[in-house]
């Protein structure tokens, strides 16, 4: 059923881009045998389709053909979960959905489930289903999402926490974990799971229109999304951790090296359909206008609400320079009311159109533009690019005395080739007196920017005791560069870090 989903998604898509109706009219029929075998649920089917991609896919079946009992089935299969006798967090049935309020379980098959949750309470308006997204959204967010944007801490975990009843604690694989529980050497975040929690949020964006859900699509695409696959596009992380040392201090199921074939061939391609349709992603049209969600450069052909075709040109070298210019084009004179995204991390934006005088804009909302459109008008939002140096929350046991470097939307990270020789990431130490300094990194990828900060060398690992002695190292004081995580991995095998202890 999940690959029956992926299949029904995939034909929509196919039809829209070509026109052609060689592949829908399978995908068609895999919704009609669906439509047929679950026509009357019974409680010895509840348990199917672990992961729930065909929820999704048939309701955007029901988008494409207005067949109303396509919906009614995606209706019909999430019911079907609360019929589930002796469930389990491994599968998010353990409670009847309606009554969740925490995200548990298995990452890639909960964030599947609340995207289609959403998709759901789109087309039906069921109040029953917002109030949990809501609840679980604040839950991950505020204390189970990694700075990456990445999700499903463990790669075992156990659930319920603290039941007395222990034959009611079942394995749970690929799971969120406890509250602030977000290793970095060990961190599973499957790039499955990032790219669901990224289509849940654009979910809840389009419901509700708030700023905070673009936040998390903008942070979950530049860093984990993006990390799961080679800057040349042939290598692949199944996982994403924080921190890759040689050797590793324990055994892992999944290599943390790119590689060309992952066995289990869910990630390669959920990636690159994911970066393929990005551009989906930049604008959200509503009977308002136009909200800007992801800025890059590109074109958006679209009309108002009386059919006045419209074309708006965007200009920008972000997330790596803050400077966006959009020019309209075709606006047959009419009002283009636009909204432009002001994320959270700057605390100093401005607007200007036609080299009017600046707007300050407010941070972590939608600034809005109402004027009547000349062609050839020019809006610049100006975003001012700041490196900042982040800390966790002193319950992130792991981040506790150490520090990220961002730059923007972009979490950066110290990888080996950057360090001197002879030089191990366990004996380096950050000295965070000032912020980290933009340089370039062009070496890697052009136009891009690379952090430059102070560290030293404490030389304080070589001892193998578990337990010793300290004393004050003898600290060697050097510059090297942090560069964005999307892009380690990239020079070979390395050791990497994006969170730092300080000196």
């Amino acid at each position: 059923m999940y690959n029956m989903g992926h299949l029904i998604s995939a034909a929509i898509v196919h039809r829209r881009i070509t026109g052609k109706d060689n592949l829908f009219q399978l995908a068609l029929r895999s919704a009609d045998f669906l439509d047929h075998v679950f026509a009357d649920p019974k409680p010895e089917q509840a348990r199917h389709g672990i992961c729930p991609a065909h929820l999704m896919a048939l309701v955007e079946l029901y988008r494409e053909t207005r067949e109303q009992r396509y919906l009614d089935l995606a209706v019909r299969l999430l019911n079907m979960r609360d019929l589930v006798v002796g469930g389990d967090d491994d599968n998010q049935d353990r409670i009847p959905f309606r009554k969740q309020t925490t995200a548990h379980g298995h990452a890639v098959r909960a964030t599947y489930l609340y995207a289609s949750a959403a998709d759901l309470y789109a087309e039906t308006g069921d109040d029953t289903l917002l109030a949990p997204l809501q609840a679980i959204w604040k839950d991950l967010v505020d204390r189970k999402l990694y700075i990456t944007g990445g999700c499903g801490a463990l790669f075992d975990g156990a659930s319920p926490d603290g039941a007395e009843d222990q034959l009611a604690i079942t394995r749970v694989h690929q799971a969120f974990g406890r509250a602030y529980q977000l290793p970095h050497t060990t961190a599973h975040n499957e790039t499955c799971a990032a790219i669901g929690n990224l289509l849940w949020n654009w979910r809840m964006l389009q419901i509700t229109g708030e700023a905070r859900f673009a936040e998390i699509i903008e942070q979950t695409f530049y860093n984990s999304v993006l990390a799961g696959v080679s800057l040349d596009g042939t290598s692949y992380f199944y996982t994403n951790t924080l921190r890759q040392l040689d050797e590793m201090p324990c055994e892992l199921r999944w290599n943390r090296h790119r590689r060309k074939f992952i066995s289990c061939f869910c990630c390669p391609p959920n990636v690159v359909r994911t970066i393929a349709q990005i551009g989906h992603y930049a604008w959200l049209k509503s009977e308002r206008g136009w909200n800007a969600i992801l800025y890059g450069s590109g074109m958006l052909n679209t009309m108002l609400a009386d059919g006045t075709a419209v074309r708006i040109e965007t200009t920008t070298l972000y997330p790596f320079d803050g400077t966006i210019v959009l020019t309209l084009h075709r606006t047959g004179n009419k009002s283009w009311p636009l909204a432009l995204r002001i994320p959270t991390w700057a605390r100093v934006a401005s607007v200007r159109v036609n080299n009017e005088s600046s707007i300050s804009a407010t941070q972590g909302g939608f600034h809005p533009i109402e004027r009547s459109g000349q062609d050839g008008d020019v809006v610049e939002l100006n975003l001012p690019m700041r490196p900042r140096w982040v800390a966790a929350h002193p319950l992130v046991e792991e981040a506790r005395n150490q520090l990220a470097g961002m730059y923007g939307p972009i979490v950066y990270a110290l990888e080996s080739p950057d360090l001197p020789a002879n030089v191990r990431l366990q004996d380096v130490r950050l000295k965070p007196a000032t912020a980290p300094k933009p340089v370039s990194c062009d070496d890697l990828i052009p136009g891009a920017v690379a952090l430059e900060a102070t560290f030293v060398q404490t030389n304080d690992t070589s001892d193998a005791s578990l337990y010793r002695e300290w004393s004050p190292p003898d600290d060697t004081t050097f510059t090297a560069r942090l560069m964005p995580y999307f892009a380690w991995g990239n020079r070979g095998r390395s050791e990497m870090s994006v969170w730092l202890p300080i000196a």
